[in-house]
């Protein structure tokens, strides 16, 4: 018997009016899922299938149609610094340098903190990310990628419950988003990090997540598959196409993007989606 999820996601639907107040058709409806604590998650799925949506909703930034988001025993019902957000763009006050930056979420987190106690936190976070040498620059001064970390870096500083990325390296060439990509594999494995992120890259779901959930085409998409990642965690981006669970994993995924997800469309995919291991289908229930 498993434990309890840590993030529960109850027949989560999303709808808006139109101009004559009317409901048009759920984007996404009946999306089931749970989170365990520690567990890497990304969700992949074609554009318009809600995926930035939901991600809003588990952040409190956004309020769902209908159903319900629980963490960690306790109903999301608005923002909280329990709940770490990276976004696709940096996101920092330009006016400010990077510690200025972390040290203005650490304050927010614990406005009771000493000056020395915010300094040695912001200081640890800004290390973890590899950006010490440019701890006093402003945000003008440095590349999308070393923004991006800022991003992260600050987000790992309130030291959240759970962080949620939404596609944040997409706008970044492919070397400086495998840096980053393994710099947050190393720092998730050292804070046991539950993770929630948005991706469009299959190669970069297989090396980050334990699970990948497949979304169906909107509207009324819905979560069709979990697939559980059975490589071992301290898989590497150099090798990871060497490991033969690699291609079947993929080819899965790939499948699934290109026909699965529109056979699933309007509505047809399961409330409660299978859980996948490439090869063979597990009876569990997800969540």
């Amino acid at each position: 018997m498993t434990d309890a999820p840590f993030l529960r996601i109850e027949g989560l639907s999303k709808s808006y009016p139109t101009s004559d107040g009317k409901q048009t058709e759920p984007v996404f409806d009946s999306v089931n899922f749970g989170i365990q604590k520690g567990e890497f998650v990304c969700i992949i799925g074609h554009s318009g299938c809600g995926k930035t949506t939901i991600l809003n909703v588990l952040a409190g930034l956004d309020q769902a149609t209908g159903g319900n988001v629980f963490m960690d025993g306790r109903e999301v019902a608005g923002p909280s610094l329990e709940r770490g957000v990276v976004f696709q763009g940096h996101a920092l006050m330009p006016w400010l340098s990077v510690r200025k930056n972390i040290a203005f979420a650490v304050r927010s987190k614990w406005s009771q903190w000493s000056a020395a106690q915010v300094k040695t936190q912001v200081e640890k976070y800004v290390a973890l990310v590899g950006l010490t040498p440019a701890i006093d620059k402003n945000p003008s001064a440095l590349s999308g990628g070393m923004k991006q970390r800022v991003g992260i870096a600050r987000a790992f500083a309130i030291e959240p419950k759970m962080l949620l990325l939404d596609e944040p390296f997409g706008a970044l060439d492919a070397l400086t988003r495998g840096t980053i990509q393994d710099e947050l594999l190393r720092i998730c494995a050292e804070t046991h990090q539950t993770v929630f992120m948005i991706t469009h890259d299959v190669d970069e779901a297989i090396l980050l997540a334990d699970k990948i959930l497949l979304m169906s085409n909107g509207p009324q998409a819905r979560v069709a598959e979990i697939v559980r990642n059975t490589m071992p965690r301290d898989r590497q981006r150099a090798t990871l196409h060497h490991d033969p669970q690699y291609y079947r994993i993929r080819n899965h995924l790939v499948d699934f993007l290109v026909a699965r997800s529109k056979e699933l469309s309007h509505g047809r995919a399961p409330a409660v989606p299978p859980v996948v291991e490439p090869g063979r289908v597990i009876t569990e229930p997800a969540a």
